[in-house]
């Protein structure tokens, strides 16, 4: 069956005995008085497609889809779609929180499970060569309320990131978020003090966020509300890494307005090479504090885990 439009019909030969049509371009062996008015080369009713002048072959319909630029947000991310990331990164961190339940025999003391001796992030340790907890412990969680929190927020301001931003750009910045909260500890909390969750990088997607609105001229008094409203819970309640929270703010910021304010003209390299700038940086800046740390040998002792400086 052939596309549900209306084709003009065929028209017959003016005068009796005069040659038989020519075949359709794509289909030679069905003979046609159809032509498209674009690039007038003949065409079969199922090769035809409505036009606002005319019909068109399905080749220079094709052709014309090629050579219109596909609409894009500011970052230089595709319209459309549904965000995939967020909820990867939801299910990944639910997962790891049930893991350490189960390994801790606790919902609310799961902080005594072996995945938080092993991935959370303590500055003293990863000065003795486990540099992968600056990123494992972003995705730990102590308790339930902290998961819950966590994960709403994520919810809420990463779905519309992702959209603005696209998905490896989201991912971008919600990686480099999470390591600037890393860095800030590393750099300036204490050594012995462990830290986790993804309220470093959630930080950073606040930052972002706002900086997507501010150029986009949306309302910034919510955006900056909820931002307040973490900061005066972070200031506020015992136990909760400000440091942490700085850093996934700068980094997260800074990487957006990157992203956003890349110019149009080659924007892809812009924003990769401004990506690779911060990520030197952070990798320079814990490297610096990983030599004046000195030294560190951490291991299991009697059944306990201890790091000594040599």
């Amino acid at each position: 069956m052939g596309p549900d439009v209306n084709v003009p019909p065929e028209q017959p030969d003016e005068q009796h005995g005069a040659q038989p049509m020519p075949g359709c371009t794509r289909h030679p062996d069905r003979p046609t008085g159809l032509r498209c008015t674009r690039c007038e080369r003949p065409a079969c009713p199922d090769c035809l497609r409505e036009a606002s002048v005319g019909y068109h072959c399905v080749d220079c319909v094709r052709q014309q889809q090629r050579n219109t630029r596909e609409p894009v947000t500011i970052a230089g991310a595709r319209l459309g779609g549904k965000p995939i990331v967020v909820p990867v990164l939801i299910a990944v961190n639910v997962l790891l929180f049930v893991l350490s339940a189960v390994q801790a025999g606790s919902v609310a003391g799961n902080s005594g499970s072996e995945l938080f001796l092993r991935w959370e992030m303590v500055p003293i340790q990863v000065a003795a060569g486990e540099w992968w907890r600056v990123v494992t412990s972003g995705f730990l969680h102590q308790g339930m309320i902290h998961l819950l929190v966590n994960m709403i927020a994520l919810w809420i301001v990463g779905r519309d990131l992702e959209m603005v931003l696209g998905r490896i750009r989201f991912s971008a910045v919600y990686l480099l978020g999470l390591l600037g909260g890393s860095m800030f500890v590393f750099l300036f909390g204490s050594v012995l003090q462990p830290v986790v969750g993804a309220s470093t990088a959630l930080y950073g997607l606040f930052g972002g966020i706002a900086v997507a609105a501010w150029r986009l001229k949306l309302n910034m008094r919510p955006i900056l509300l909820v931002i307040g409203l973490n900061v005066v819970l972070t200031l506020s309640i015992p136990g909760i890494s400000l440091l942490g929270h700085l850093g996934g703010l700068v980094l997260g910021t800074a990487a957006t307005a990157a992203l956003i304010y890349a110019p149009a003209n080659r924007r892809l390299v812009w924003q990769s090479g401004a990506l690779v700038a911060l990520l030197l940086v952070l990798l320079a800046a814990m490297f610096t504090r990983d030599v004046a740390l000195g030294q560190t040998v951490c291991g299991m002792v009697r059944g306990e885990y201890r790091c000594y400086s040599l």
